[in-house]
């Protein structure tokens, strides 16, 4: 089964979610979305995929989120903010043959396994 994660070494939260698969046996696919932004319709394609709304998978708390009044955003502004602003992706997001969903907490990535 292929196993993608996007990924935010920074982050506790990610660096575990791929501790976890890979002690289920998986070699993941690591995307550094901030080092590798996605464009526009390849998140719109994952969002899809999650089955959520855009600002489900959005860092809402972020500062940047505030100034760029995204608030009262519809989903195509929201989905170019991102693609525009990878920091405002929430992380992990992990994707394999069962689905994808952001993994927060980590032990989400299980279900998707």
């Amino acid at each position: 089964m292929r196993v993608t994660i996007y990924h935010n070494p920074k982050c506790s939260n990610s660096r575990h979610c791929v501790e976890l698969i890979r002690e289920a046996g998986f070699e993941p696919t690591i995307v550094e979305y901030l080092k590798h932004p996605l464009a526009q319709p390849d998140l719109e394609k994952l969002v899809g995929k999650m089955g959520v709304a855009v600002r489900d998978v959005m860092r809402t708390k972020e500062p940047l989120y505030g100034e760029l009044g995204l608030n009262d955003a519809g989903d195509a502004a929201l989905l170019k903010a991102v693609a525009a602003n990878p920091v405002l992706l929430n992380r992990p997001i992990v994707v394999t043959d069962k689905g994808a969903k952001l993994c927060r907490p980590p032990e989400l990535v299980k279900e998707l396994l």
